[in-house]
Parts: structure tokens; sequence; C-alpha cells
């Protein structure tokens, strides 16, 4: 045997995929154990508990995170729900659509742009009812919530969904017959965009906290900065899906949406950054202080 064909069958060997879950869902006597809801229940702990740990860092009450977190999550999963349904109404309101699948959330849908948004609503309920600086808990908050999202993508990979289009890289990853698109029916292995986000959300998460604990970031501008740098890893990611979405001049909506929001961040944490230098002295709001609303 020549020494190629000992290179090739080496490099043969080498070359494997991402197999996906058998199930996604278990059972426990009548109750189903869903791997999607807990991928997003992990995602909400890790992300209170990296609040937390910022939060007191800043000057905060430890308790203050988790009194939030009851008004923010519940918003922010009413968000993506609604942001979900309204930007792919196909399946719901489409033809041989189920209006009532629109309730179920186990299922997969959560849009991250009404998840925040509304989310954001609640945050800012609760930090009025503590009187607490609305902008210093964005910026404790921000790389808690790439973890989060880092690990809510697992949900998607046990739903075997959201997956980018065919490829035969060897970090393919194995779709079954049942879940591949129509059209895609012949593939076998699709581009891994659950791991490309979990993988780009992790290493933006630790590159945020770097940069607050470098430069003392404060005033709304690490929560600024957070949006960037999801933004800018959901453009490129968006680009390699196939899933069934709304199109504006040739691209997916969440592409167009990331475009904006970035721009609109980018113009937030210049502002912010000239009008406030560093961090605030404190948390705590007075009394009768109207807060200012930069990171609103």
């Amino acid at each position: 045997m020549s020494v190629a064909h000992v290179v090739a069958a080496a490099h043969g060997s080498l070359v494997a995929s991402i197999p996906s879950p058998s199930q996604g869902v278990w059972h426990l006597g009548f109750v189903p154990i869903r791997a999607y809801a807990f991928a997003i229940l992990a995602g909400i702990v890790v992300a209170v508990l990296v609040c937390r740990a910022r939060w007191v860092e800043r000057g905060g009450n430890a308790d203050d995170v988790l009194e939030i977190a009851l008004w923010a999550v519940p918003f922010g999963i009413v968000g993506g729900r609604l942001y979900h349904v309204i930007t792919t109404p196909e399946p719901y309101w489409g033809k041989d659509g189920n209006p009532a699948k629109a309730l179920y959330i186990w299922d997969g849908g959560l849009g991250i742009w009404g998840a925040i948004a509304l989310g954001a609503v609640g945050a800012w309920i609760g930090c009025r009812r503590l009187k607490v600086s609305y902008p210093a808990f964005a910026d404790a908050l921000a790389p808690g919530l790439l973890f989060a999202q880092a690990i809510g993508r697992l949900g998607n990979y046990f739903n075997q969904e959201l997956f980018g289009r065919p490829t035969d890289v060897p970090w393919g990853l194995e779709i079954d017959p049942a879940h591949r698109p129509l059209g895609y029916e012949q593939y076998a292995t699709f581009q891994p965009t659950f791991l490309y986000e979990l993988l780009w959300n992790t290493a933006g998460g630790l590159f945020l906290i770097w940069l607050d604990r470098r430069f003392k970031l404060g005033h709304g501008r690490v929560f600024w900065l957070y949006v960037m740098i999801y933004t800018t890893g959901r453009v490129w990611i968006e680009a390699l899906r196939i899933d069934d979405a709304e199109h504006i001049l040739g691209l997916r909506l969440n592409i167009w949406t990331s475009i904006l929001v970035w721009v609109g961040a980018l113009v937030a944490f210049i502002v912010v950054g000239r009008r406030h230098q560093g961090r605030e002295k404190t948390v705590e709001l007075a009394a009768k202080e109207p807060e200012h609303t930069d990171a609103a």
C-alpha cells in the first residue's frame, strides 16, 4: 500500500459527524420530561447565578436578582413566543395550521427579540419596585444572557430543529429523515448551527466579563456590547439556516433585524459613553430621584 493510500485511509477514519439524540422527550408516568424545557430552565438558572455574582460586585443586594427575575422571566417567555408566532405564522395560521399550537412552547419556538424586549420590560418593573438602577442591572445581567442563550440552543439540538444547510464537514450534524425539510430528504448531515451559536455566545459572555473588569464599564454599556456581540453572531449563523422564515429583499427577517439592532446598540453605546464615564458609584436609587433611561 502506498503512502498516499495510508494517508487517505487515516483521513477517512477521522471523518465523523455529530449524532442527533434519539429522543427529546422522556416520560415519568404521565408527565413528559422535555429536553427543550430543561435547556431553557438551565439557561435561566445560569443567567441568574452569573447576574447575582456580578450584581453583588457592583454593590447590589443578592436577593434583588431573584425578585427581578420573577418579573423578567415570565415576560421574556411570553415575548419570545409572541415574536416567534408573529414572524413564523404558517404553522399556526396558514394552510393546515393549528392555532392551538401557538401555546405549545415545549415544542420549540422562542424568538430572542421578543424575549429580550418584553423581558426588559419585566426587569424594568422589578428594578423600579426595588428602587435600583435599571442600566446597572442590565450590565450585571448581560454576560449571563449570552450563557443562557448558549445553553438554550441545546434544546434545538434535542428537537432536531433550526439546523443549517447540508454539509459534509466532519462536524456535520446528523438529522433523522423525519426531521429533514422538504427538498433536503436526500441529505444526512447539516451545519450544526446550535453548536456554532453555543460556542459564539459562550465566548462572547466570557469576553464581556473580561472587558467589564478591564475597563469598569457601566450605565448600560455592557448590555449594549452584549447586543452587538449577539447580533454579529446571529447574522452569519442565521445565514446558514434553511428552516422556513420570512424574507425581505432576499434576506431572512432575523438577519435584517440583527443588522438594525446592531446599529442601534452601537449608537446607544457611543452616546452613553459620552454622557457617563466609568461605572455607577451606587446601584441604589434615591427615594425621589428619577432614574435616567440610557439602557431603556
